[in-house]
């Protein structure tokens, strides 16, 4: 599997493991079978780099599973993030301010049973908080030994240069995949700066049947349109970094196994 260097230090493959599904049902509380969720994880340890997660899924049930079943993180890194809650609703409510963030990191570490964590993430800017004020948070907790790197989700690419006036952005997190590219110009500057991209929702919840010819692409090489989506995110741009989300084994190996699968330039074209 090809590699990148988050921060330009932290070596991962180029495919790991989104684990906002080991949750339960919208992503709030427990998962229906809690060993089969830590299976998941066990066999993530194995084949991939980076596991992905954040203080809103469950919320914090993801977190603490992966503290629970892979600390002390010797073989894989755990990037989180921060700055949206949930309500009684399900609903996802943005919160930036200083404080809370400062907060959530820590709440984070003691969830995810370490005393460093390699990869934080701002979830999204706030509305009514001064985005300078969250990411130079951010900083403090960099400074502080808290966090490695700092990583941002959900931004426009003036707010990635924004931030980039005050820290040193390793990841940007935004939504992106075959079928929705409208974050391509946020790409676009990460491959500028040698800024990872880590798309999320990388297989649109196996919704790919309006790409034309992925299905073709995929039974020229008698696989799935799922691992097709996932080879033409790393063909896309050498700074992609997708991480694809799910609470099966079967599913987690066939999604790094797309990691081999080589597309024509043709192919590729083809689905651009």
């Amino acid at each position: 599997m090809d590699t990148f260097d988050i921060g330009g230090e932290l070596t991962v493959g180029r495919i790991g493991l989104g684990a906002m599904r080991i949750t339960g049902e919208d992503v709030i509380g427990e998962p229906d079978d809690p060993e089969a969720a830590r299976e998941v994880l066990r066999r993530a340890a194995e084949l991939v780099d980076l596991i992905d997660t954040a203080d809103a899924y469950g919320p914090g049930v993801s977190e603490r599973l992966i503290g629970e079943t892979l600390a002390p993180y010797d073989d894989v890194a755990v990037a989180t993030k921060g700055g949206l809650l949930r309500n009684g609703n399900g609903e996802w409510l943005p919160r930036g301010d200083p404080d809370h963030l400062r907060n959530a990191a820590l709440c984070s570490l003691d969830r995810l049973r370490t005393d460093r964590i390699e990869l934080y993430q701002l979830h999204t800017p706030d509305p009514d908080a001064d985005f300078e004020a969250s990411v130079t948070a951010l900083a403090e907790l960099k400074d502080d030994g808290v966090i490695e790197h700092i990583g941002l989700s959900n931004v426009d690419v003036d707010q990635l240069d924004r931030a980039r006036d005050h820290i040193e952005v390793a990841t940007v997190q935004n939504h992106y995949n075959v079928a929705y590219r409208e974050e391509a110009a946020v790409l676009d500057a990460c491959e500028e700066y040698e800024i990872g991209f880590i798309p999320w929702y990388p297989l649109a919840a196996g919704d790919l049947g309006s790409v034309e010819g992925l299905a073709d692409v995929a039974e020229a090489h008698d696989t799935t349109v799922q691992a097709v989506a996932l080879a033409w995110l790393l063909e896309r741009s050498p700074v992609t970094l997708p991480i694809p989300g799910t609470e099966r084994v079967e599913h987690l190996e066939a999604n790094v196994a797309a990691a081999d699968l080589e597309l024509t330039d043709a192919e590729v074209a083809r689905l651009r």
